[in-house]
């Protein structure tokens, strides 16, 4: 069977995008597309609640899993390289449609040689591309600890306040769920992976802006 996943941690439209080049690219190759898991988190790590129920109770061998870009799948260069040498270990084949050389499957090669040759090659794109993942996750937090520090040698800092978990606006989708019934607090704490003690700081923050 045929799966996808998609993850990202802000706006929406990445979100769409990823999901509609999985499905193209189905289409155009004849692919049957059971479905698309999507988490809405960082990738850091793999603690997420879709992942997780894909990866342990919906992957078998024999399985192929379609994602669009690496960086989608996870950014930690050597958690992400486990992950994918556990799909090799259980003989669920990775697509990654970003890397062209992820798309053929060498063990129908005639050549032995050929496909150790081609698969060492998949191999080495993939790792590049995982240390060019995690190095825009190192830049970005680089930059970000370099912007407080110059909030605070200026004394702007109470003004900064302190990192949010989630953005607002991802909070507020969630939230917005909670409040017409569609799901219950505590899927949306899990949803977003965040804690009980901050949900409600951002629940409050949402009825003081909105005055509800």
């Amino acid at each position: 069977m045929v799966y996808g996943y998609h993850r990202t941690s802000t706006a929406e439209q990445h979100l769409d995008r990823g999901i509609a080049s999985i499905e193209s690219f189905c289409r155009e190759h004849g692919l049957k597309l059971e479905r698309i898991f999507t988490d809405q988190q960082t990738g850091k790590n793999f603690d997420r609640p879709r992942y997780k129920v894909m990866k342990e109770d919906v992957l078998r061998g024999g399985d192929t899993l379609i994602i669009s870009e690496l960086d989608r799948l996870g950014r930690n260069k050597n958690e992400t390289l486990k992950e994918l040498r556990y799909y090799k270990d259980q003989h669920i084949r990775v697509m990654i449609l970003e890397i062209p050389t992820t798309l053929t499957d060498y063990s129908a090669y005639g050549n032995e040689m050929a496909a150790m040759i081609m698969e060492t090659i998949n191999d080495m794109l993939i790792q590049m591309y995982a240390v060019m993942a995690q190095a825009e996750v190192e830049k970005k937090e680089k930059r970000q600890r370099e912007g407080i520090a110059a909030k605070k040698q200026r004394g702007d800092w109470e003004d900064y306040g302190r990192p949010r978990a989630v953005e607002m606006e991802l909070f507020l989708q969630e939230y917005q769920k909670v409040e017409k019934g569609e799901i219950r607090p505590v899927d949306c704490m899990r949803n977003l992976g965040i804690t009980k003690s901050t949900y409600y700081r951002y629940r409050d923050t949402y009825k003081d802006l909105y005055k509800v």
